[in-house]
């Protein structure tokens, strides 16, 4: 029951990083025919929007509101200390999906990046690897599945959860065996970890908001689809999508 409690708060910190992820293209730069794909992979989206109505009221007046009090008291410097942090408990997950996809180097990034963050970079802290030149990656369980031909399937809206699709929306659970959750003991300092991480992930993706224009559902679809095409294929994605 706890690793299922720990899933859901760990997954909910994912899905809003994804859910408001930037478009990687200019609105104006598609064609009809894209967005007419895009529409075509999202045949439950009835069912998709009541979930998402459910999901938008609780950021509404629950974890927006958390967030921008988040940022209007803490000072900038310490919120991007908490993201590095939290960023640098992430690399176990990029390292086991990179290991899992045959890509050695970029495995080699995550580990290095880890172990200099956590030492010279006091436990996280500050991100000297990227001022070394090792790049931070982004990888899951998602991804590692795509890399070996696993369709994404429908995109699919889950509860609390977000955007996802029949074969992310189940790649969350091992995802989370490959963060620290799982192997914190004390409740009160996972479920701390946990809530700390979603508030700092949200409040990072305010300005984000600036983005949405039109049908928010649509929107939201779309740029989610396309961001997790170009990020399962490494930004190698055909002109045509």
């Amino acid at each position: 029951m706890r690793s299922l409690m720990i899933t859901g708060v760990a997954g909910l910190s994912l899905a809003a990083c994804l859910a408001w992820s930037p478009v990687l293209l200019a609105e104006e730069d598609w064609q009809e025919d894209d967005w007419n794909y895009l529409s075509a992979e999202d045949p439950w989206e009835n069912w998709n929007r009541k979930v998402f109505r459910f999901n938008d009221t609780l950021d509404t007046y629950a974890l927006r509101p958390v967030a921008r009090g988040y940022q209007k008291v803490t000072p900038k410097p310490v919120r991007k200390s908490v993201r590095n942090f939290f960023g640098n408990l992430g690399e176990g997950k990029n390292l086991v999906n990179n290991l899992l996809q045959a890509k050695l180097h970029d495995a080699g990034v995550d580990t290095a990046r880890f172990l200099f963050n956590t030492t010279f970079g006091v436990f996280g802290l500050f991100d000297v690897a990227t001022k070394m030149g090792l790049q931070r990656n982004d990888e899951d369980f998602g991804q590692t599945l795509g890399k070996w031909g696993v369709g994404s399937g429908p995109y699919v809206v889950l509860p609390l959860l977000g955007p996802s699709t029949l074969r992310d929306a189940p790649s969350l659970v091992p995802d989370v065996y490959t963060t620290v959750y799982p192997y914190i003991r004390k409740d009160r300092l996972r479920y701390g970890l946990a809530t700390t991480e979603v508030i700092s992930k949200r409040e990072n993706l305010l300005s984000a908001e600036e983005l949405l224009s039109g049908d928010k559902y649509v929107f939201i679809r779309n740029a989610w689809l396309q961001n997790r095409e170009y990020r399962v294929k490494d930004g190698n994605v055909e002109d045509d999508f």
